[in-house]
């Protein structure tokens, strides 16, 4: 059994930016495939490796994982970032696939024709149904849950910094997020995937969304 993870996927954000974020946080060293033909897509499906022929693709322990929710569970579990107890556990997914929601609002923006007519609804929802939630949990926590760094902080972080990208200064009403921000950027992990050379994805380019296009639609 090979010990390496390996991600394949487009060279972008996308639905495995939340995984590199997880595995980072966890110290865990990836290695990427990048898919830019239609036949590479072709041949995964054709070799089996895409149950429900679906990406992102993670290959870990021996075992070809799909379905992202499924992937960051099983990273948050394996490295200790999912709680201490059913009870912990159940609080990060609230938090975590909420955060998912508001992340794949964004996601799908460099997709839709009319992706400007929709960041105002999308800031709007942020603001008043999203964030607060959060601030109010940091009101004094260091941590969204158990006192310790779980997949719900990493995913705050992630959806917080694209947040900041869209919108400028929407984090000034939340002075909690903004402070829980730059501790988790000391995060050994996080610190070394956010700097120059890291292994953070930029912002979906024309590029980027024309190879989806490719792969998957062609």
């Amino acid at each position: 059994m090979s010990n390496k993870v390996v991600l394949t996927y487009f060279d972008g954000r996308g639905r495995m930016e939340s995984i590199r974020w997880l595995l980072a946080t966890a110290g865990v060293e990836f290695e990427e495939v990048f898919l830019t033909t239609k036949a590479e897509y072709t041949k995964l499906l054709e070799d089996g490796a895409l149950l429900f022929q679906q990406l992102p693709l993670v290959e870990i322990n021996g075992m070809k994982l799909i379905q992202t929710k499924a992937i960051l569970n099983y990273i948050a579990e394996k490295y200790n970032l999912h709680g201490k107890d059913p009870e912990e556990r159940v609080q990060i997914n609230m938090y975590a696939w909420s955060l998912v929601d508001l992340m794949e609002m964004i996601m799908v923006l460099p997709f839709q024709p009319d992706a400007e007519s929709k960041l105002a609804n999308i800031q709007t929802k942020a603001k008043e149904r999203y964030l607060p939630v959060f601030e109010k949990a940091l009101c004094g926590p260091v941590h969204l849950v158990g006192g310790k760094v779980t997949m719900a902080d990493v995913l705050l972080m992630e959806c917080s910094l694209m947040l900041e990208e869209k919108f400028t200064g929407i984090l000034g009403d939340f002075p909690n997020i903004k402070s829980f921000q730059g501790r988790m950027g000391r995060h050994p992990g996080i610190k070394k995937f956010l700097e120059p050379g890291g292994k953070r994805k930029p912002q979906p380019d024309d590029c980027y969304c024309q190879t989806v296009k490719t792969v998957l639609y062609s």
